[in-house]
């Protein structure tokens, strides 16, 4: 295997996907907040239909689209162009056999390894040598890869969605409650980065076969841990433990209003001051969001927007009630597991910073 191969991993390609995929994500879903805010509903012809159905409608369309993206855009950042029309191909033939996102994923997979392996080994004469990233790569691995997912891969996948969403729909209120506490725990250990991508390409998985509480539980959680810093230096205030310096302080105005807009990686630069606490905290906070979030009901058909689409889920004030107790956690759990900032510390660090150097000269 060449050292092409070699380098090209399945991590990279999926992240690649995904960041292709979220933009029919978001649009898809704010169409479909707002035909059901504005009272619409998905329809299947166009006699009387109104503006609200018009927007459900097309916003379903969008949602029926996430297979074949994810599959094209992955078998493309494997293959490059070669692999693009096999991977949507492969996302068609997964939604056929209704394995949903996970099967456009791994169908993306197998068609962007076979182009790639295609592309590296095959040799043609050199008058063909044109054709090969037009026909002859994308038509080969359209055959063999769409046969490996009619009669190998597409039924055991499709078998094990279908299961997956019957086990979720399936949870009593105890078991959504421990779910959703294990999914919020999980969901931003590492402030938006690798370890948060496997929990939150799940939940966007499992909005696509039309599970939409996960979906919720990953836009409130990453809402807590900016929320949850910032009321605990509110409250440290309050109770007059200062547990954050000036510097941190800075921090937080900034963390704040990135988290409205559900970026959680404000929180970073407070995190790496006191990583273990500051983990502990937030993942707890996260978990009690999740818990209650999940347990009762609230849902998301956006994937991102933070504040801006709370109104659009369903059981919104259940929604604010698990993200202000998930923030109120972390708040208090920051306050009991940080330890008062050193004076001393704070003085020397501001000295440092009001260090003189318009004397020096370098000649």
């Amino acid at each position: 295997m060449t050292n092409k191969m070699k380098k090209v991993g399945i991590k990279a390609p999926v992240l690649t996907a995904i960041g292709y995929l979220l933009p029919l994500v978001v649009a898809s879903g704010l169409l479909i907040a707002i035909g059901n805010l504005t009272g619409g509903q998905s329809v299947t012809e166009l006699d009387g239909i109104t503006v609200p159905d018009a927007l459900t409608t097309i916003g379903g369309f969008g949602m029926g689209l996430l297979p074949s993206f994810i599959a094209g855009y992955i078998g493309y950042a494997i293959a490059d162009r070669p692999g693009l029309a096999p991977g949507f191909l492969m996302g068609q033939v997964a939604s056929f056999l209704g394995a949903g996102f996970l099967g456009g994923l791994i169908g993306g997979i197998i068609a962007g390894y076979i182009a790639l392996f295609l592309e590296t080994y095959m040799k043609v004469p050199k008058w063909a040598e044109a054709l090969m990233p037009m026909m002859i790569i994308p038509t080969i691995t359209a055959i063999v890869a769409g046969l490996i997912m009619v009669f190998l891969l597409g039924g055991p996948i499709a078998a094990l969605t279908a299961g997956l969403t019957a086990f979720i729909k399936g949870l009593d209120q105890s078991q959504k409650l421990a779910y959703g506490f294990i999914l919020g725990f999980i969901q931003h250990l590492d402030y938006g980065g690798a370890i948060s991508k496997v929990p939150n390409l799940i939940c966007d998985g499992m909005m696509a076969d039309g599970i939409y509480g996960p979906e919720a539980v990953k836009v409130l959680g990453s809402m807590v841990p900016p929320f949850g810093v910032t009321l605990a230096l509110v409250l440290s205030k309050v109770v007059h433990k200062p547990i954050f310096y000036k510097e941190e302080v800075e921090n937080i105005k900034v963390a704040f209003p990135m988290g409205i807009c559900m970026i959680t990686e404000g929180v970073i630069p407070i995190a790496m001051n006191d990583l273990a606490r500051t983990i502990i905290s937030t993942a707890l906070g996260d978990a009690v969001c999740g818990a209650i979030a999940f347990s009762m009901g609230v849902e998301s058909m956006v994937p991102s927007g933070g504040m801006f689409v709370v109104p659009a889920m369903k059981n919104p004030g259940w929604a604010l009630v698990a993200l202000a107790a998930g923030s109120l956690v972390t708040a208090i759990m920051l306050l009991l597991l940080k330890k008062p900032i050193d004076p001393e510390m704070e003085k020397k660090v501001e000295e440092e910073e009001k260090v003189d150097l318009s004397g020096l000269s370098f000649s």
